[in-house]
């Protein structure tokens, strides 16, 4: 075998990657959903149902694709997929809630289970429904355009988000590490939020190799793995990262989407770092913080989609002696207004606390 290269054989995909002067091997692409893309570690590694051989050689790998399985996830970690779904808005001590489908995409499978107000469970969305929810990119044409007619869903390719997320963020550069992951950013109206976390390409829903990612919470993330090696501190500050990184998004499916996103990208990094696997109490704990700083909103009230309700006021003592058209009048009940977590005082506070 010449030491300078070498040739992977998987399935009937073959790769070559190159060994540069630091002993890392690079990718020369993305394999179907999987991506090889960390340095030498002398291990084997398990790709798929197959192992990965050379002699002592072996190659880190991130085992996911665009489209989370939210089967994988139920069947693994039963608890986390409960996290992911909930509405820590609509939420008490005494009963969770979850958050809503907040579009009518999915109600020709069920009336009742899938209307826009209706909440997401569970059950409706994993066994024979697991690939119901599915990434912008992965959507029929005509959903994808029906979503962006009724609700402007569009997407942002990496290359704009790259360079946004450069020109803001050219005034922390300078900011020591505690300061720059403390940082807090919010990503608004987010979809799958790709200015958050860029795990894969919005354009053609290939997984992005991790040191190539732009989203905001990557950037520190990267640095974090760059600039710490005490496992505890590195925990400590990765969840410093997410507990200051936030995002909101009108439709259900989306911000689920978006929760799994920040999970897995969470795991994708400490899996790099580590090279081991999460254990499922730190799973969780950045599973909660998501929950919370990941919420469902309508934009322009601040409130739970789909909450605000109009009732036609009707009224009984019109004169019988005008041709006069009465003009419609509406009483309209405000909807529930959202609130999000403060992680400072570990206490939950309206969003539009100081706006309004």
């Amino acid at each position: 075998m010449n030491s300078e290269q070498i040739t992977i054989n998987i399935s009937a995909s073959v790769r070559s990657y190159k060994k540069t002067n630091n002993k890392k091997y690079l990718p020369e692409k993305i394999i179907d959903p999987y991506v090889v893309n960390v340095p030498f570690c002398g291990r084997n590694i398990e790709f798929q149902s197959q192992n990965i051989n050379e002699n002592n050689c072996g190659f880190n790998t991130i085992f996911f694709s665009a489209d989370i399985s939210e089967n994988k996830i139920r069947e693994q970690t039963p608890d986390i997929l409960k996290i992911l779904l909930i509405d820590q808005t609509a939420s008490t001590a005494k009963k969770i809630q979850n958050i809503i489908w907040a579009n009518e995409n999915y109600i020709k499978y069920g009336i009742n289970a899938y209307a826009a107000n209706s909440q997401i469970k569970p059950e409706l969305i994993t066994g024979r429904m697991g690939h119901l929810i599915k990434p912008r990119v992965l959507k029929s044409r005509e959903l994808q355009k029906e979503r962006t007619k009724s609700k402007a869903e569009v997407f942002t390719p990496t290359w704009m988000v790259k360079k946004q997320n450069d020109a803001l963020e050219q005034d922390y550069l300078q900011d020591d590490l505690e300061t720059y992951v403390k940082r807090k950013w919010l990503e608004i109206t987010c979809g799958e939020a790709p200015y958050m976390a860029t795990r894969y390409d919005m354009e053609t829903g290939q997984v992005i190799p991790l040191l190539e990612r732009v989203g905001f919470v990557d950037r520190k993330l990267q640095r974090i793995n760059i600039e710490v090696n005490d496992k505890a501190e590195w925990q400590r500050l990765i969840e410093e990262a997410y507990k200051a990184s936030y995002g909101f998004e009108w439709n259900g499916d989306s911000l689920l989407l978006a929760r799994e996103n920040l999970l897995y990208t969470y795991r994708d990094y400490y899996y790099f770092k580590w090279q081991n696997e999460p254990t499922e109490g730190l799973f969780k704990e950045i599973a909660k913080i998501i929950s919370y700083n990941m919420f469902q909103m309508d934009g322009l009230k601040y409130i739970i989609p789909l909450t605000e309700q109009k009732e036609k006021i009707i009224n009984p003592q019109m004169s019988f002696f005008t041709d006069e058209v009465p003009q419609e009048q509406w009483l309209i009940k405000p909807g529930k207004r959202v609130k999000i977590m403060n992680w400072d005082t570990r206490k939950m506070e309206f969003f539009d606390k100081g706006v309004k």
